[in-house]
């Protein structure tokens, strides 16, 4: 199959399979224990019916809205994910390019592997750094002075990863950052040429943003798991987040929310945003999805902060959906990275338009123009 032969995610997650190495397909696209949540994620969206309305004025569909401040074409955004470099060899490069060519923000993560300067000088669209807490807590302080000196738009806390979840397929594969060969390895690998051509003639794979900080994960091989576990600072806590904001001092986010207490503690020390987010169902397994928290989150803080429904987004009516439901925007990290493991920038923008499309089209079939008339008129659960 090729890429202009996609015509959903599944499509494009057929060909990422197909064309990336085992550990990195399994890292891509698996959850936590036994991912009843990672499946939760996008089945929720199942319970709910949009309402179509006809005779409608729909020449002209406007997806633009306002995210973190910033003017975009789509209230559907890139998420942070790590390590880009492993699944194509453009990795970050690429995805923020497509981004940028569509409107839409873009997210880049800690554990990238394409550095917070090189992406300040190459897109000039609204951009966004996700930061962890690390041991090393002048670490945290450091990228955040270094996003302001690259222009970045806003920043995000991840706080749901003090520890990392049970990826059970990380552990049978054996996925490692960078990739480690070893004899049960090496089979996959070897099934995958174009990949390891690729690889091994470009530059080499390293935690760009981490480069000098630390050796784990770029030049010391070792699990996600691990590295989050060596990494991370379990004294995470709601005082921690507030310095962070007050040291950036603009737009920020709170990704992980998943309660409606801490829904309300982001508002008051002062986030611009939340990301109700269970880390795409590779954390805790059995929480709930975000699409299932969203109306009681709305109804808590919906009128104080932007909220973002983060993960299982798989169609342009999901999207529509969470809108619907109060939703300033939502977010999708899986389904750009199979573009990006499908064909490089190309693949991206495969996916950013096929989403473009789905969106425009249900809008005038639910006969709404523009994204401030989807309400609570426009969704029932069934």
């Amino acid at each position: 199959m090729q890429i202009k032969h996609c015509h959903n995610i599944d499509d494009f997650r057929k060909i990422a399979k197909s064309r990336i190495p085992s550990p990195l397909f399994h890292y891509i696209d698996g959850g936590a224990d036994d991912e009843h949540t990672l499946n939760r994620n996008t089945t929720a969206f199942e319970e709910y019916d949009l309402i179509p309305n006809g005779l409608a004025d729909v020449a002209n569909i406007d997806l633009s809205t306002t995210i973190l401040g910033q003017k975009v074409s789509s209230p559907l955004f890139l998420a942070p994910t790590g390590m880009s470099r492993l699944f194509h060899h453009d990795g970050e490069r690429a995805a923020s390019l497509a981004a940028e060519k569509f409107g839409q923000y873009y997210s880049l993560s800690t554990l990238s592997s394409v550095s917070i300067e090189e992406i300040g000088s190459l897109i000039n669209s609204p951009k966004m750094l996700q930061i962890y807490i690390h041991k090393d807590r002048e670490l945290t302080y450091e990228l955040i002075e270094r996003c302001k000196k690259a222009n970045f738009s806003s920043l995000c806390l991840t706080i749901d990863t003090i520890v990392a979840g049970n990826r059970e397929r990380d552990l049978r594969t054996g996925m490692t950052m960078p990739p480690k060969f070893t004899p049960s390895s090496l089979l996959s690998f070897a099934m995958r040429p174009r990949w390891v051509f690729n690889y091994f003639t470009h530059e080499a794979f390293k935690l760009a943003n981490l480069d000098g900080k630390t050796e784990k994960g770029s030049k010391e091989s070792l699990s996600v798991i691990d590295y989050i576990n060596s990494q991370f600072d379990t004294n995470l806590c709601w005082e921690d987040a507030q310095k962070a904001i007050e040291a950036w001092g603009g737009p920020f986010a709170i990704k992980g929310v998943m309660s409606v207490d801490d829904a309300k503690r982001s508002v008051d020390i002062g986030a611009s945003a939340i990301m109700i987010s269970n880390h795409g169902g590779r954390q805790l397994d059995f929480s709930p999805a975000p699409f299932d928290l969203l109306s009681d989150i709305v109804d808590a803080v919906g009128d104080k902060i932007e909220i973002i429904c983060d993960g299982g987004i798989r169609r342009g009516t999901h999207v529509l959906k969470a809108l619907a439901l109060g939703a300033n925007a939502c977010s999708m990290g899986r389904p750009y990275l199979y573009g990006l493991a499908a064909g490089g920038q190309a693949g991206v923008e495969a996916v950013l338009a096929n989403f473009e499309a789905e969106l425009k089209r249900n809008m005038m079939l639910m006969g709404a123009n523009k994204l401030s008339q989807l309400d609570a008129s426009k969704i029932r659960k069934r």
